[in-house]
């Protein structure tokens, strides 16, 4: 982290065991400049400086989750990787297209899946299960892992992790909040075979499904918090799965002219299916299945008189079927569509003096989208065909200068991110927000970004320190403007231009100081503007507005303390958010998750405790909302848990 000319976070085992999320959006919570948005219970949407939704790149060991179904503003799509099954997770903030291709504009996270953990001499086996109980989640999480080699060369993994979901409580006067509740389950394997003491292949295959996950505040069992709406739906679920299988092969510190290889073939699928009684009792059951077979090598160089060059080259080929009953052309997009995402980048890292290193790089990316059966917008009762291409280069110019060779770095850049338009931009014929239905854009541009950005990183045995400003320029995003006309059900019908010109600026800081033996003060803060053009009424009228779900000023402050052994510990974190009142028409319209005015800012005091009894057994208890707090995230759907206590047992063998 240290060395990386970007904004960076990670979160450790350790971290997703003591802070112990519930859900994977959850894991990037205390991380500086972003906003968790969840819209239900189950369904959760990071801003990672101001962007969400496929305005950032998740990847899972190295392959996109992303596709092209993705759609604009806050989804679910994220709370398909378990959190239980990580090892770490890494954040880069800030436009990276050069590294990550198109979405990369927000930021780019990294989830890191489990793996073998008994090589030795002869064959070993160990494994692990972790219980988890909640009471205001009123959540029951039971995970079971195990692992088994041979020698230094085989290694295999297993892991099964099942959820249970009541309906949560929120603060002092929410009370249970009906129809929140659901159920999931994953599973996990994974096999590798050490080549030798550098080289492994690895074949793993991931499987998650949710069950029945309820979008709240468009239902009659939305709660009203400080004037929000409540919808009129009878029931609004929804049902996700996402499998992934890959042969990976990993080779490092090889000596010669290519020092690392990584190279990977993937097969992932993405299901979705959503029920929906409308309050009339009309009933829509609407849905779609992506294929997506992906492929990437990445080669890393030794030092050269050009620097240390890294050259990759990555290919993804989405096959969409989606369906509707009350649609015979398509479902939430284009039927029988496709989608294709090429990339080929260079990067080179060059010590200009003994302080200071230049990363220079370069992408060309190409993305064509075919779609055979969309809507026609003036007529949707009759089928048309969608198909475009589009390709861009994108540039990096990032620094490091080490002010002091351990202690203190200075680190910026200019870089460049773009994204393509999607099948979701293009095709999309369904429900957008509270009370809007969105139809086909049948022609559109890529959006381009440019964002400059300078810091500093400070790490000593004493203290960890983090300071960023960043300014991103905005150009042509693709963004919901209205047609003027209903549809039958009376939602507002919008659909999508590249009006989008603005601005998002602001500043970050996260810091963690040692002040006496065993004990540590951390905190972070964050800060934000943004603003965009956009259409706020049905007139042909271009306002600029502030960016949807703008973050409010948000900041943390703990402490923390540990035992001289290390195996107890404690922590009491203060969570801060101001009022969000900085809205855009679109916010001020969202009346279901967003109160007139604005979300109320909120005080939140969590307490936690930790203890390795023994080699065998580990006890994390936390007290979250101690207060009893009535609070919402902004732009959530609905209430935060209440006064919470979560009990997380762990035995190993």
């Amino acid at each position: 982290q240290l060395e990386a000319p970007y904004s960076t976070a990670r979160i450790d085992e350790d971290q997703l065991k003591r802070r112990s999320y519930r859900t994977f959006p959850q894991t990037l919570r205390d991380t500086p400049g972003i906003l968790l948005q969840e819209t239900s219970y189950g369904q959760g949407s990071p801003f990672i400086r101001g962007w969400t939704a496929y305005r950032n790149v998740l990847l899972i060991d190295g392959v996109r989750v992303n596709n092209s179904v993705f759609r604009a503003g806050p989804n679910q799509y994220w709370n398909t990787i378990d959190p239980f099954m990580l090892e770490r997770i890494e954040v880069v903030k800030g436009p990276s297209s050069v590294l990550y291709g198109s979405d990369a504009i927000g930021g780019t996270v990294q989830a890191f899946s489990r793996g073998p953990t008994s090589y030795g001499e002869g064959v070993r086996a160990d494994g692990q299960a972790y219980y988890r109980f909640a009471t205001a989640e009123r959540s029951h999480i039971v995970r079971a892992e195990g692992s088994l080699s041979s020698g230094e060369e085989w290694g295999a993994f297993a892991g099964f992790t099942g959820k249970n979901f009541g309906d949560v409580i929120g603060g002092d006067d929410t009370g249970t909040q009906e129809n929140t509740g659901y159920s999931e389950w994953s599973a996990d394997a994974k096999l590798e075979h050490w080549i030798d003491g550098n080289s492994r292949l690895v074949f793993a295959h991931q499987n998650l499904r949710q069950n029945d996950v309820p979008r709240t505040h468009s239902t009659i069992h939305g709660v009203s918090f400080h004037g929000s709406t409540v919808g009129s739906d009878l029931q609004r679920d929804l049902d996700q799965e996402r499998r992934l299988t890959y042969l990976q092969y990993h080779s490092e510190d090889r000596g010669g002219a290519i020092e690392a290889i990584h190279a990977n073939l993937s097969f992932h699928e993405q299901d979705e299916v959503q029920e929906r009684i409308r309050g009339s009792g009309a009933f829509q059951r609407q849905g779609f299945a992506v294929d997506t077979l992906g492929a990437f090598a990445t080669l890393e160089g030794a030092e050269t008189s050009l620097g240390r060059p890294t050259f990759g080259v990555e290919y993804y080929h989405d096959q969409v079927d989606s369906f509707s009953n009350t649609n015979s052309i398509q479902g939430p997009v284009g039927d029988d569509s496709s989608y294709d995402l090429l990339g080929v980048f260079l990067q080179s890292e060059l010590d200009v003096g003994s302080r200071t290193t230049l990363t220079v790089g370069g992408r060309f990316t190409y993305a064509a989208a075919d779609a055979d059966r969309v809507s026609d917008p003036d007529a949707p009762d009759t089928a048309i065909q969608v198909s475009d291409e589009w390709n861009r280069l994108s540039g990096s110019l990032r620094f490091l200068h080490r002010i002091s060779e351990e202690a203190l770095h200075l680190f910026g850049g200019i870089s460049q991110g773009f994204r393509a338009p999607s099948l979701s931009d293009l095709t999309r014929f369904d429900s957008a927000r509270t009370d809007e239905f969105e139809i086909p854009a049948t022609s559109l541009d890529p959006e381009d970004y440019i964002s400059y950005e300078l810091g500093l990183k400070s790490q000593t045995a004493e203290q960890s320190t983090q300071l960023a400003v960043f300014y991103t320029d905005v150009s042509d995003q693709i963004v919901r403007v209205p047609t003027g006309n209903t549809n039958g059900s009376g939602e507002f019908e919008v659909t999508k231009d590249n009006v989008g010109d603005g601005y998002v600026y602001g500043i970050e800081a996260g810091t963690a100081v040692g002040v006496a033996e065993g004990w540590t003060v951390f905190g972070n803060a964050t800060w934000m503007e943004g603003k965009v053009d956009t259409f706020p009424t049905s007139m042909p009228v271009i306002s600029r507005e502030y960016i949807d779900r703008l973050m409010p000023f948000t900041a943390q402050l703990g402490v923390e303390w540990r035992s001289p052994d290390e195996d107890m510990w404690a922590e009491g974190v203060l969570r801060f958010a101001d009022d969000a009142d900085r809205l855009s028409t679109r916010d001020m319209n969202d009346t279901q998750r967003i109160p007139a005015g604005g979300t109320p800012g909120y005080i939140l005091f969590d307490v936690r405790w930790g203890w390795d009894v023994n080699r065998n057994v580990r006890l994390d208890v936390g007290l979250e909302n101690l207060f009893d707090e009535d609070y919402r995230v902004h732009g959530s759907g609905s209430n935060g848990p209440g006064r919470n206590l979560i009990l997380g047992i762990t035995l190993r063998s």
